[in-house]
């Protein structure tokens, strides 16, 4: 069978120069190796020989660890920005920064002219709802007597929805900031409350600030037990998410530390700038280690599992598959594609194309042509 002589391109013309001075300094031949069948067998006087380790592939356990950074943040419905409904000044304040506070909870209070003119709406309406019942009990009284009129009692059935459904609208206006309109008097001062339980985290109340619809919030309040992570995960990762069953938050503060959390979402979109996608990561904060704004590292850990563990120096990269030289006899070597999972240190996780006891190279691949 006809034996080739491996040409090397223009990536490894150097290592092929170098290697043929070294052999004309030694008078042997140029060659460095033959290929035949895609197997490569060094000649006898290959310098390559003692360039070249080799090791068996065996299963060991691995855990899949990919540590990403994460940004710390309130859970939303966890947390309020909290501003005036209306115009108005700011004529008290119940609370102080850091305090913890309930669900309405009072917050400050404010003096506004459209609030009062809430509340004369309500009053109008509930007085034109209370006339429009008592007509419209006369007018059936009467009809059931036979001296109504049958028109009369039909229009006082309208004037009395039409009423009842104002003063339904006057309510429920009313309850949305929170106040009890059977224990409201006309002309009082509008009390804005706390509408999730949690603790005071800004508080930029000025007593006597006027302040609109539009102005920066004056306190914001959250809930801080909980709190997300959001870390961001490689496109190329995103297939480990599944099987993940861990999730250590590590914070620079407290290195020796490390917070335990849970996946709670991952995003359905993936980012086209930095190629990756959002994950939320559910932990604990008690103790308020973590605060919303921080940096910390992410650490997703897998189940430990049987895979085969190759160097990482073994590894060849082609256009578009990785791959590894198998031994297949005394000095001879041929090309395998791999499927790898991730990189742990200087180890490479092998998916596929490998068989445990195969013998690859170890170091010096390089030096091999890529068929």
């Amino acid at each position: 069978m006809a034996k080739t002589l491996h040409i090397l391109g223009v990536a490894g013309l150097s290592v092929l120069l170098s290697f043929c001075s070294e052999k004309k300094e030694q008078g042997g031949d140029s060659a460095q190796y033959q290929i035949t069948d895609k197997v490569i067998t060094l000649t006898d006087g290959s310098n390559l020989k003692s360039r070249i380790k080799t090791n068996k592939v065996s299963e060991e356990e691995f855990n899949f660890d990919l540590v990403t950074a994460g940004l710390v943040k309130a859970i939303p419905n966890h947390y309020a920005e909290i501003n005036s409904p209306f115009a108005g000044r700011i004529i008290k304040s119940f609370v102080k920064l850091g305090q913890k506070v309930s669900v309405n909870t009072p917050l400050f209070e404010i003096s506004s002219p459209d609030y009062f003119a809430a509340q004369r709406e309500y009053f109008d309406s509930k007085q034109e709802f209370k006339q429009a019942t008592l007509n419209l009990k006369r007018q059936d009284d009467l009809l059931k007597n036979g001296v109504g009129v049958r028109q009369e009692f039909e229009e006082s059935q309208t004037q009395y929805t039409m009423a009842k459904a104002a003063y339904e609208n006057a309510i429920a206006a009313i309850k949305i900031y929170s106040t009890n309109p059977a224990n409201m008097t006309l002309g009082q001062a509008l009390v804005v409350r706390s509408p999730i339980d949690g603790e005071v985290l800004e508080n930029n109340i000025v007593l006597g600030q006027y302040i609109t619809e539009e102005s920066e919030p004056v306190i914001k309040v959250a809930a801080l037990n909980k709190i997300w992570i959001v870390g961001k995960i490689k496109e190329k990762d995103i297939q480990h998410l599944a099987k993940l069953n861990k999730v250590q938050v590590e914070l620079a503060a407290y290195p020796n530390e490390p917070l335990e959390g849970k996946i709670y979402h991952v995003n359905e979109i993936v980012d086209e700038e930095t190629r990756s996608i959002d994950v939320l990561i559910e932990v604990d904060n008690n103790d308020r280690k973590l605060k919303p704004g921080m940096y910390v590292n992410v650490r997703f850990i897998d189940k430990p599992q049987q895979v085969m563990l190759v160097s990482s120096k073994a590894v060849m990269q082609g256009e578009d598959e990785s791959f590894v030289f198998v031994k297949v006899g005394e000095n001879q070597y041929t090309r395998k594609n791999i499927t790898i999972g991730g990189v742990s240190k200087d180890k490479t996780v092998v998916l596929s194309g490998l068989n445990a006891g195969d013998e690859i190279v170890s170091e010096g691949g390089i030096y091999l042509p890529q068929l």
